[in-house]
C-alpha cells in the first residue's frame, strides 16, 4: 500500500510539473499576410466578381444567407475547389467525421494545386484531429496554428487545472476565406451535426456567404489572429510522431465519400440550387452596407481594451433600439444586468422577442440553467420568450421548406438578431457572459431591411410552430404552450424533459457559475 501511495505521489508530482510547462517561444514564427486584391486579380473568383463590384462599388458587400445545412457545406467545398491563390480558415470546432474529413481533404487538394492554406483552430477540441492536422502541416503549402494551446496534450483537464485563466478563454470565431474574394462567417463549426449529415443531433444554424468590402475586413481580422500572441505553430505544440500520412488522409476521405451514407448526402448536394448558382455565376447577392465586428485577439489572454470588444462595437454601430429587438441565440444567459437592459427597452416601448433552446433541445444543460434562473424576471419585464422544441433527427434532405431556420434541426445553433427591422447581426456571438467576457467572437452587422423582415416574419409564421411559447400565470407560475395541428398543448414543467434532467438543471442554477457560462 505504501509503495502504491509513493508511486501515485510521484505521478501527481510529475503531472503538476508537466502542467506548469511554459508555452514555447514564438520567435522565428513565419509572417504571412492575406493577398491583396492586385495579387489575386487573375484568379477565377476575382474574375467572377469584377463586373459585380464595378456595378455596386467598392464600399458595399454582397451577402447571401446560407440557411440550409447541406448548402452551407457545399459552399465551403466549392470555395476550396476553385481557390487558386489562398485559403484562410479559422474555426472553434473541426470534427474528423464525414464532412470534417472531406473538408480536410479539400484543403489538402487545394494545397496540391499550389494554393497557400492557413488553418487556425482553437485548441480546445483538437485531440482527435491531431494526426490529420500533423499530416496537413507537413505539406509545404499548408501551415496549421493552434489558439491558446494546451501544453499537456492528455489529459486536457489537467491543463485547465494548472493554467485555467488562459485556457478558459477560447477562440470561438468561424470564418472561411478563398482568394480574399469570398468569405463565409456565421454560427457553424465544421462537423456532421452542423451540415445536416447525421441522424444524431442536428443544429439549425445560419452563415453568411459574402463578397466585396466585407471580405477584406474578414481577411484583415484573420491576419490579426494569425499573428496574435495566442497563435502557436502546430509543430511547436504537438509531437510529430502522432501524425498520419497525406496519402492516408486521402484514402480516408475517399472511403468516406464512397460510403452509402455519404452517397445519400452527396446526392442531396446535387439538388442544391446554390451549387448551380455558384457554378453558373448567377447567385443572387444582396448588395448593401456590411460592417464586421470582432474581438481583439488579445482578449484570449485577457489583455483587450474594453473599446476593442465586439459587444462594445454593437453599441457603437446600432445605438439604442426604438421599435423592436428580435433575438435568436442557442445559449442565452442574460444575467441580472441583461434582464434590466431588456426591461428598460420594454419600458420605453421597444418590443423584445427571444428564441432560445428548450431544456429538451439544448446540448449544454448548464447554460440552460443560467437562462432558466432569469426566465421569470424576463417574462415579468414583458419580454416575449420562445424555446425551440427538439425535433426528430430524421433529415428530409430532398424537401427544402425554405424556412429561415432551415429544413431540419433538432437543436438551435444560429446566433442572430435584428434591431428596428433594419440592422441584422449574424455571427458566432452567443448572448451569454462567456461570449461577452471570455471567448473571442466574430460577426457581421448588416444593414438589410429584407433580412431583418425575414427574422421578424419568422417570429410570426415559423417559430410558433416549432417552439414553445413561455408565459406566466396570474399567480406568477411559468407554463409552456405548444401549437399542434389538433390544438394547443399546455405544459406546467419543462416540456419533453425527464425529471432527472429538470432536477439536475435546477441544481446547476444554484451554483455561482453564471460568469463562466
Amino acid at each position: 500500500m505504501t509503495s502504491k501511495l509513493i508511486k501515485l505521489g510521484f505521478i501527481a508530482l510529475s503531472l503538476l510539473v508537466t502542467g506548469c510547462q511554459s508555452l514555447p517561444s514564438l520567435d522565428g514564427r513565419t509572417q504571412t499576410l492575406a493577398y491583396s486584391k492586385e495579387e489575386v486579380a487573375d484568379t477565377y473568383f476575382a474574375k467572377v466578381l469584377t463586373a459585380l463590384e464595378q456595378e455596386h462599388g467598392t464600399e458595399k458587400s454582397g451577402i447571401y444567407p446560407l440557411i440550409e445545412a447541406d448548402e452551407a457545406f457545399a459552399a465551403r467545398m466549392l470555395l476550396a475547389k476553385y481557390a487558386q491563390r489562398s485559403l484562410d480558415v479559422q474555426y472553434y470546432i473541426w470534427r474528423q467525421d464525414m464532412t470534417g474529413t472531406m473538408l480536410f481533404e479539400a484543403l489538402h487538394e487545394a494545397a496540391e494545386r499550389g494554393v497557400r492554406v492557413r488553418l487556425l483552430l482553437d485548441d480546445n477540441n483538437t485531440s482527435a484531429a491531431e494526426p490529420i492536422l500533423l499530416a496537413l502541416n507537413s505539406h509545404e503549402n499548408i501551415e496549421v496554428r493552434l489558439f491558446n494551446p494546451f501544453m499537456v496534450r492528455a489529459p486536457r483537464w489537467w491543463g485547465f487545472l494548472t493554467d485555467f485563466s488562459r485556457l478558459n478563454r477560447r477562440m470561438h470565431n468561424k470564418s472561411f476565406i478563398a482568394d480574399n474574394s469570398f468569405s463565409i462567417i456565421g454560427g457553424r463549426n465544421i462537423g456532421d451535426e452542423y451540415f445536416g449529415a447525421t441522424d444524431d443531433v442536428l443544429f439549425a444554424d445560419l452563415d453568411i456567404l459574402s463578397v466585396g468590402a466585407a471580405v477584406q475586413e474578414v481577411s484583415t481580422d484573420f491576419d490579426k489572429y494569425w499573428h496574435s500572441a495566442s497563435s502557436y505553430p502546430l509543430e511547436r505544440v504537438v509531437p510529430n510522431g502522432r501524425g498520419i500520412s497525406l496519402q492516408e488522409l486521402r484514402a480516408r476521405s475517399q472511403s468516406i465519400a464512397g460510403s452509402p451514407g455519404a452517397q445519400q448526402y452527396v446526392e442531396s448536394l446535387r439538388e442544391s440550387e446554390l451549387i448551380r448558382q455558384l457554378e453558373q455565376r448567377s447567385i443572387d447577392f444582396e448588395w448593401l452596407q456590411v460592417r464586421m465586428v470582432s474581438d481583439d485577439p488579445r482578449k484570449g489572454l485577457g489583455n483587450a481594451q474594453k473599446e476593442s470588444l465586439l459587444i462594445q462595437q454593437f453599441q457603437d454601430i446600432i445605438g439604442d433600439p426604438d421599435v423592436d429587438v428580435e433575438l435568436i441565440s442557442p445559449y442565452f444567459v442574460p444575467t441580472e444586468a441583461g434582464v434590466e437592459a431588456f426591461a428598460w427597452l420594454v419600458r420605453k416601448g421597444v418590443e423584445v422577442k427571444v428564441l432560445t433552446n428548450s431544456l429538451a433541445a439544448t446540448d449544454v444543460a448548464a447554460v440552460h440553467a443560467g437562462y432558466a434562473k432569469r426566465r421569470k424576471a424576463l417574462l415579468k419585464a414583458g419580454v416575449v420568450l420562445y424555446e425551440m422544441q427538439r425535433h426528430p433527427t430524421q433529415v428530409k434532405r430532398m424537401k427544402r421548406k425554405k424556412r429561415f431556420l432551415g429544413s431540419s434541426g433538432s437543436s438551435l445553433h444560429a446566433k442572430t438578431f435584428s434591431v428596428d427591422r433594419k440592422h441584422v447581426f449574424v455571427g458566432s456571438f452567443n448572448f451569454d457572459p462567456r461570449s461577452a467576457n471570455l471567448n473571442t467572437e466574430l460577426g457581421f452587422v448588416i444593414d438589410s431591411p429584407r433580412l431583418a423582415q425575414r427574422i421578424n416574419q419568422a417570429f410570426y409564421d415559423e417559430i410558433p410552430a416549432h417552439a414553445y411559447e413561455v408565459k406566466l400565470t396570474e399567480t406568477g407560475r411559468i407554463y409552456w404552450i405548444e401549437q399542434r395541428d389538433a390544438g394547443v398543448q399546455t405544459y406546467t414543467s419543462e416540456p419533453n424533459s425527464s425529471v432527472w434532467r429538470r432536477v439536475s438543471t435546477r441544481l446547476l442554477s444554484w451554483l455561482p457559475i453564471e460568469g463562466l457560462l
